[in-house]
């Protein structure tokens, strides 16, 4: 968690006025209480009205609110566009924060746009999209966040099953097909696996070091650049 979402957090907890520990804060928040006495200080010295001290608890005087946030029309729409297809397509732990930020995005807007929220007629079906899927989308998530080498047991466009040692470096989405492009080490190469080919998926304990040659940027710049080629081969063509 970012420290700003995490401040954001503290003062949620701190709303409706009843005392709250640095143990309960740092219990939720999965930091030390050491990390959260320094959050408090330093929301005290922005001019939050937080009362306490440590060993005994903390609350937050009424009258205190963060500023609404003020967004156009559009940019609810695409936010609200955004969540619905995440819960769709997304992994388990996607889908549940999808569900949370509509309901944080509603709860914070003023009162005059929050029926925008549900005024919103975009949907995203999620048809044949399981939770087993889910859940892979979820490990291969973790992996990357991780740095950890995956072994993966994977079935060609032909059928043929292969097992791979690969360092995973992003998720792409393409409208019902989810890849995970990652360094193969098999083939000493960037390669985009198929979840739905994916029989299996383990981590092998080992975690990779960053590389400019190896790196999602270098791999989306090399796919920028056949695409190009491509378009440029099709210009030559119809002349």
């Amino acid at each position: 968690m970012r420290r700003a979402d995490r401040l954001f957090q503290i003062v949620q907890y701190l709303r409706g006025g009843r005392l709250v520990t640095a143990a309960r804060l740092a219990e939720r928040l999965e930091v030390s209480e050491r990390t959260i006495y320094r959050d408090i200080a330093d929301l005290q010295s922005t001019g939050v009205p937080i009362d306490g001290e440590a060993g005994i608890g903390y609350i937050m005087r009424s009258g205190f609110d963060l500023p609404p946030l003020m967004f156009t029309r559009d940019e609810i729409v695409a936010l609200v566009t955004g969540a619905r297809m995440v819960k769709a397509w997304g992994g388990t732990s996607m889908m549940a924060a999808a569900e949370e930020a509509l309901i944080k995005i509603e709860a914070v807007l003023p009162e005059t746009e929050r029926g925008r929220v549900g005024d919103t007629k975009i949907f995203s079906p999620s048809i044949g999209l399981a939770g087993q899927a889910r859940e892979l989308i979820d490990r291969c998530e973790q992996a990357i966040d991780a740095r950890e080498i995956v072994a993966l047991e994977y079935s060609d466009e032909d059928g043929s099953t292969t097992n791979r040692t690969v360092q995973p470096l992003g998720l792409w989405f393409w409208g019902k097909v989810w890849t995970l492009v990652g360094w193969c080490e098999l083939r000493d190469n960037f390669r985009a696996f198929r979840l739905d080919r994916i029989a299996k998926l383990a981590p092998t304990g080992d975690r990779y070091k960053p590389a400019a040659n190896r790196s999602l940027e270098e791999f989306s710049r090399q796919q920028r650049e056949k695409y190009q080629k491509h378009l440029d081969n099709l210009n030559q063509e119809g002349k």
